[in-house]
């Protein structure tokens, strides 16, 4: 059996966190779309995959009984049956110490309820266990920016970046970042630009706020008009 396929993939609808942070990049933001922890940003229609998708990361596999666990964690979660699922990552969690993906899907199931303490907490061991996934990463910005932990969210999505230049989704997140909460059109619309130029047929929401932001007046800004993507 290969390496990736001794990795434990999480790619379910809802949540799209590897236990060993062992998925690909990619196919991690395919999943994520409609994910629990937090929405992506919307579009009347959905921007064509990137032209070079990012290349796998690997990190330690697991054993099968502890994949069959994750599934199993991952179909409750699938169903909506939240509290079990909750408990099958703690339970799984506390077993393998050694995997970040437990303490990912926890981090965002408390961050959709909004326990960003706890969010933050659990992500952030999610990275240490897992440095080289860019995926959590990722959505520990989205919770350091929910705290309002601006600086610390702009890192996180620069280190994500760092590990995988062509993640999209951090590198729309941190235009939003600089957007809305950062005050720094040029970087906004450089990472907007960045974003935009993975997609072939284009994304018209992002377009358009790239346009939004070039022809902004000074003002109150609508902060609920963007959302970070997973």
């Amino acid at each position: 059996r290969s390496a990736s396929q001794r990795c434990l993939r999480a790619a379910v609808a809802t949540l799209a966190l590897a236990a060993a942070g062992c998925s690909t990049v990619s196919d991690g933001m395919s999943a994520m779309k409609g994910a629990v922890g937090g929405g992506g940003a919307t579009s009347t229609s959905t921007p064509a995959a990137p032209v070079k998708p990012p290349a796998p990361v690997y990190d330690a596999p697991v054993n099968p009984a502890t994949q069959r666990a994750f599934d199993d964690a991952s179909r409750a979660l699938r169903s909506g049956r939240v509290d079990e699922a909750e408990r099958a990552y703690r339970a799984i969690a506390q077993a393998n110490p050694e995997l970040g993906g437990p303490h990912a899907n926890l981090g965002v199931i408390y961050r959709q309820a909004g326990k960003l303490d706890d969010s933050v907490r659990e992500l952030e061991t999610a990275v240490k266990l897992s440095p080289r996934q860019p995926i959590y990463l990722n959505q520990l910005g989205i919770a350091y920016r929910q705290q309002g932990q601006f600086a610390k969210a702009r890192d996180a999505y620069q280190r994500a970046l760092a590990q995988d230049p062509g993640y999209a989704g951090a590198m729309l997140n941190l235009g939003i970042l600089y957007d809305l909460y950062l005050g720094d059109t040029q970087r906004a619309l450089e990472q907007y630009a960045r974003y935009l130029s993975l997609f072939p047929n284009g994304d018209p929401t992002v377009s358009k706020w790239v346009a939004d932001l070039k022809n902004r007046k000074p003002g109150p800004i609508t902060v609920s008009s963007r959302q970070e993507k997973p």
